[in-house]
């Protein structure tokens, strides 16, 4: 089911910033939400960000202010900016396409997604 490919992952200081990426070879995003999630060890995951075609954002608060979602359909690539991260940042995080028709009530349920990356590591530490 794998069909996005994340990237961008790393280890950084606190107060650091990553950019992820999203790749989709052999799928189109320009039609479709997409969305990032991310899981920390013993947690279930959890929805970060989502943006939609017509570029309207959505963010969880905890990380409203610090990331910004983007995308580039030239490029079939959504982008993850994340800014000022802290250690409680640290999980993989996963890009997700919303099922076509899908609607933007329960937006970080996962069932709704229907292609997804493997996940990306970041890791927040001094």
């Amino acid at each position: 089911e794998v069909q996005l490919q994340a990237s961008g992952g790393g280890l950084v200081q606190p107060g650091g910033s990553l950019r992820l990426a999203c790749a989709a070879p052999g799928l189109s995003l320009e039609r479709y939400t997409v969305t990032w999630f991310r899981q920390s060890p013993g947690n279930e995951r959890e929805g970060v960000s989502s943006i939609n075609t017509n570029h309207d954002t959505y963010y969880a608060d905890s990380v409203k202010g610090r990331f910004t979602i983007s995308r580039d359909d030239t490029k079939n690539t959504a982008y993850l900016s994340m800014n000022n991260l802290k250690p409680e940042d640290t999980a993989v995080y996963y890009c997700a396409r919303l099922r076509y028709g899908a609607n933007w009530s329960n937006l970080f349920e996962m069932g709704k997604y229907d292609s997804w990356g493997q996940g990306t590591q970041v890791t927040v530490s001094s």
